[in-house]
């Protein structure tokens, strides 16, 4: 158990006040009695005209809706801007796109080579295991395939992936994700680790899931017995909002923990929901309190119909310069942005460099204070002699 849960609030079980701990804290209830219509959700919120249009159409024909039980709770029933809200409830900017978006803005579907297999970079690849999630988010960049509702359908093969991974032994590192993967029953689940395992050169495999805030209740002992079986295994979870980081949250968080397996997050820069520092920088202390390292910001991808969450590059570094120093080194995440069409993560960074010259290079550190770094023509004749000196056995 952690130091202390001071923050760390559960949203309880609101309207479902009559259901047992029991069933509450079963992931197959929450997941069988998820909110997926507009009938049932305007039971619970006063919609605004654009979350009523956006369950009327975009909710059908761009993503399906769906909520758990337990996430619904941490909505403000009374705020249709509430950060929460905005990243699960459809809206009616869902239904506009503009001319740059797209509907495969990282371009996987050009790099696929097996039925759910993108491989991109040299030596790693990913593996789309399901096109389910537990709840979905409004960005999401596989929408297209997420959900059974978008443009296109997810493939998948119980042996072709695999066919090519055990051809291809420059691959090390396979990353499972989907849809997401913990959804995915125990013994499915661990098919796939085992398959994977038992590929001598695959050397690490991680795993890429919001169930650990959307369902933390999915999180139970034997699922951290499985996955601690097939080390080195680790876990990028996906929070955007401290307010996400419940008790349920961190109690599941610190069960992974517990279990040997390494966890960062990926957050998404969204208007309305973390496009402000304050909230970016409590949302990385309270992951650092989760153990959880915080990992990437990304840019939010060119999806089509989410100019409405795009926040401008420019406003991400301001962000960016306000949490190196005034934090831990390593509760800051990299800030990156997908090339559009496949170009990969690109880092993004606040510019601490002011100007190269012939003898020093001028930096800027956190504070907006200058320093002056030597790089001159003494410093390289002392490499020169060093590097005389080594040659000489000196």
């Amino acid at each position: 158990m952690s130091v202390s849960h001071r923050d760390f609030v559960s949203p309880g079980k609101g309207c479902w006040a009559s259901v047992s701990d029991r069933d509450w804290n079963d992931w197959h209830w929450q997941l069988k009695n998820r909110i997926h219509s507009l009938d049932q959700i305007k039971k619970l919120l006063f919609l605004s005209p654009e979350e009523r249009r956006g369950l009327m159409f975009a909710a059908k024909e761009k993503l399906a809706f769906s909520l758990t039980p337990y996430f619904f709770n941490l909505i403000d029933p009374h705020n249709p801007n509430c950060p929460i809200r905005r990243q699960v409830i459809p809206r009616s900017e869902e239904l506009v796109s503009m001319s740059y978006e797209m509907m495969d803005p990282c371009g996987e579907d050009k790099d696929m080579v097996a039925p759910g297999l993108v491989h991109r970079y040299p030596d790693r690849v990913l593996l789309l295991v399901t096109d389910r999630c537990a709840s979905y988010c409004r960005y999401c960049t596989r929408s297209r395939i997420v959900s059974g509702v978008g443009g296109q359908k997810l493939e998948t093969d119980d042996k072709l992936p695999f066919d090519y991974l055990k051809n291809h032994p420059e691959i090390r590192d396979v990353l499972i994700s989907g849809g997401d993967p913990l959804l995915l029953s125990d013994a499915r689940l661990e098919r796939i680790l085992r398959q994977l395992r038992e590929i001598p050169h695959i050397e690490i495999v991680r795993i890429g899931s919001r169930i650990p805030i959307f369902l933390p209740q999915r999180i139970t002992d034997n699922l951290c017995k499985i996955l601690k079986t097939y080390h080195p295994l680790w876990l990028n979870i996906h929070s955007n909002h401290p307010k996400e980081l419940t008790l349920e949250a961190k109690t599941a968080l610190e069960k992974l923990a517990d279990a040997g397996i390494p966890l960062g997050n990926q957050s998404v820069l969204l208007k309305g929901v973390n496009d402000d520092h304050q909230v970016i920088l409590e949302l990385v202390t309270k992951l650092i309190r989760c153990r959880v390292r915080p990992y990437y910001l990304y840019q939010c991808d060119l999806i089509q119909g989410t100019h409405h969450f795009r926040v401008p590059i420019k406003r991400g570094l301001e962000i960016m310069q306000r949490l190196r120093g005034f934090t831990t080194g390593f509760a800051v995440p990299q800030y990156v942005v997908d090339g559009p069409g496949g170009g990969g993560k690109i880092p993004l960074n606040p510019d601490y460099v002011i100007g190269y010259y012939e003898d020093k290079v001028l930096l800027r550190n956190y504070e907006g204070k200058i320093f002056s770094y030597p790089v001159g023509q003494n410093n390289a004749k002392g490499e020169e002699n060093y590097d005389r000196q080594s040659e000489a056995g000196v």
